[in-house]
């Protein structure tokens, strides 16, 4: 297991915020990562799957960071089942479908995200959501330090949620996606005008961690701040997306702190406005 002192987490979140943690350890196998929670039972730590839905408060951490990104990635095809450990991206998942001709898993292409980070909040688009193609969970119970596994059906997924998003102390370590034999060509196809729309209408000039809020029930996000003149609104080097309202980038070496007094910002119009208390789709490391 590779271990790092006061590494700089700048590359290890999307929003490219500055942040260093004490320690950084990066485990390549399941026997590292029960090793270390083992061995660090009483110490504060903190698990970084790729960091794409990540905001970093702080810009430093005494908490120790186990970060899966780079190391805890392997994906593996048996027939028309994906197996992928927590730390590899789903973008790398969808990839490796293609490959192997397998439909299903189109639309996770070019979202931000680890194995890991999809299944914990139910990641997805309008064409589908994690829970659609997923067969089953491995994860580690912090609680009686068992590894364990779950099928779809166990695991309580809803919009942007699921029992490991609720249960902090499950770590996700490996998922099994269940798929179909398709054409590659309109696999292939699917993609590329997947990743088309999501460019035209998102900032990816910018670092971000794509939409900030869950959409309320029969509104949309980004509209809402539209109307409010807040398209283009910037606190320190963080600003709503000028392409994109429902989007905060860093437009100018923005810290985690200008990022968070941005959220509160629009919370407080929306509801002063519309009376809805919009709720934040991004996880927040404070």
């Amino acid at each position: 297991m590779k271990i790092v002192e006061n590494l700089d987490l700048t590359n290890y979140n999307s929003y490219r915020t500055k942040s260093i943690c004490s320690v950084g350890y990066f485990p390549e196998n399941e026997n590292d990562l029960l090793t270390f929670f083992q061995s660090k039972e009483h110490q504060s730590y903190i698990v970084l799957g790729n960091g794409n839905n990540t905001i970093l408060s702080r810009a430093y951490y005494q908490e120790l960071f186990i970060i899966l990104n780079g190391y805890f990635d392997s994906i593996k095809v048996s027939g028309n089942v994906i197996e992928a450990e927590a730390g590899a991206t789903i973008l790398e998942v969808s990839k490796m479908a293609l490959k192997h001709g397998l439909t299903g898993a189109e639309f996770l292409y070019d979202i931000p995200s680890s194995v890991g980070g999809a299944i914990v909040m139910n990641a997805g688009t309008k064409e589908g959501e994690t829970k659609n193609i997923l067969l089953k969970v491995r994860y580690l119970d912090l609680e009686d330090m068992l590894i364990k596994e779950k099928s779809n059906s166990e695991i309580g997924f809803d919009y942007r949620n699921s029992f490991f998003q609720k249960n902090k102390d499950k770590i996700v370590l490996k998922s099994w996606f269940q798929l179909e034999k398709g054409d590659p060509l309109k696999i292939e196809k699917i993609m590329k005008d997947s990743k088309e729309r999501r460019w035209d209408k998102q900032p990816r000039e910018f670092p971000n961690c794509g939409s900030v809020f869950k959409r309320p029930p029969g509104k949309f996000v980004g509209p809402m701040i539209d109307e409010l003149g807040l398209k283009g609104f910037q606190i320190g080097g963080a600003q709503v997306s000028e392409k994109h309202s429902g989007f905060i980038v860093n437009k100018s070496n923005a810290t985690g702190q200008d990022i968070l007094d941005l959220i509160e910002n629009i919370k407080t119009k929306v509801f002063d406005h519309y009376s809805i208390n919009l709720e934040v789709e991004q996880r927040i490391i404070y």
